[in-house]
């Protein structure tokens, strides 16, 4: 059963994110390496609005990692570049393309204000 509190946790985490859909999608089906999401490969394929830095991108995937949404992709040699939908992830994508939002999730300045101090208090 999945805390509520946990899921708006991430669903905040993600709607505060640079972040698009495409890129769930994607992500639900393979790793998707950092390479293709930051810069401008990533706006080009539809996973950012706006080119990020990939130490940025690198960033905010490890956030939402710990917020349970993604992990990263292991093979025979260990940890990958690549990322994955965690099963909370997936959890997420099923129920944006049940039609909630189409775009995305929209973030209000309180989600962001929220979002911030989660993390914040986190590194601490």
């Amino acid at each position: 059963m999945l805390n509520d509190s946990v899921y708006r946790r991430a669903r905040r985490a993600w709607a505060c994110s640079p972040f698009r859909l495409p890129l769930l999608r994607a992500m639900s089906a393979q790793g998707i390496p950092l390479g293709k999401i930051s810069g401008l490969s990533g706006v080009q394929v539809g996973y950012t609005q706006r080119p990020l830095p990939e130490m940025r991108a690198d960033q905010e995937l490890m956030w939402l990692i710990q917020v349970g949404l993604l992990r990263r992709e292991v093979d025979g040699q260990g940890i990958t570049d690549s990322y994955r939908l965690a099963p909370l992830g997936r959890q997420l994508l099923q129920d944006l393309e049940k039609g909630e939002t189409h775009g995305g999730i929209p973030a209000s300045w309180a989600d962001h204000l929220q979002n911030l101090l989660t993390r914040w208090q986190l590194f601490l």
